[in-house]
């Protein structure tokens, strides 16, 4: 049985959870699909075949957390299995938080437990005003421990402090004014706010996305560090003298689109056509 989709189209890989009938709950078998999709999109990523990916899901909710009888089937696993098991969500949450290209999160609805993590590990969120989230795990004797390192990013320690201990449901204005999400707009203009994110992401230069995108990864660990310093020194001088940045300068003195804008242009132009 299949859990989710993956399709891919003018350099724009659309990640779909695809589990209406149970809020796209996560079991063990859609986190090792999920896996295995997210293994392609870093291979794809890196050489540029993917500039977009979109993670969201079909239904109502975006994601209820955690599958009912999965949770049922792991009160009987021992502190190995249970190891084992957290092993493979925490890789599909770092998967998710280190793709090489930007990463759009589309929320339409209810995003609860380990969901709040997959939106904390993207780059861009964007929710509709129906949109709920809410780290419950407490309520249930539990922590939201893997997605922890990725929410707390997001929402500061200050209010991760908050929201982990008390499950309160988060709606989607306050999502907003917290961080967690970064636009929100009303429920039928949900997509046309994520077609909008994949063409402005699209019009940057490929190289340049996936360098920045590593680069703001090292600068958090150690942002005043002098190794940061000369890194971000290297990181710049490299990107100048590539042909891509060469491509970038010379287009913007010559007024024209750079050329991976211009092929991105070129292919919707010939979709409107057809």
């Amino acid at each position: 049985m299949t859990y989710s989709t993956l399709i891919l189209e003018n350099g724009v890989a659309r990640l779909t959870l695809n589990r209406p009938e149970v809020h796209n709950a996560f079991d063990d078998s859609l986190i090792a699909e999920m896996n295995e999709h997210l293994h392609t999109l870093h291979e794809l990523a890196a050489t540029g075949e993917v500039r977009v990916v979109v993670l969201g899901s079909e239904g109502k909710s975006f994601s209820a957390g955690a599958d009912l009888n999965w949770m049922k089937r792991i009160v009987d696993y021992d502190l190995e299995d249970n190891l084992a098991d957290s092993r493979k969500l925490s890789a599909l949450m770092h998967a998710l938080d280190t793709l090489p290209c930007p990463t759009v999160c589309r929320v339409q609805g209810a995003a609860y437990g380990g969901a709040v993590g997959l939106a904390a590990c993207c780059d861009v969120v964007i929710a509709s005003d129906k949109a709920r989230f809410c780290l419950s795990e407490v309520k249930i004797g539990l922590s939201p421990a893997v997605i922890s390192p990725y929410v707390q990013r997001a929402l500061g320690e200050r209010q991760m402090r908050r929201y982990a201990l008390t499950a309160e449901i988060i709606d989607a204005p306050t999502s907003l004014a917290l961080g967690l999400t970064h636009q929100v707009v009303e429920h039928e203009a949900l997509d046309t706010a994520i077609d909008a994110m994949i063409a402005t992401l699209m019009a940057g230069s490929p190289q340049a996305q996936r360098t920045s995108k590593a680069l703001m990864a090292t600068v958090a660990q150690a942002p005043d560090a002098e190794e940061t310093r000369e890194h971000t020194c290297q990181v710049i001088a490299k990107l100048r003298v590539s042909p891509e940045g060469q491509e970038g300068l010379s287009s913007f003195f010559e007024k024209r689109r750079p050329a991976w804008a211009e092929s991105n242009h070129a292919s919707h132009a010939s979709e409107r056509r057809s």
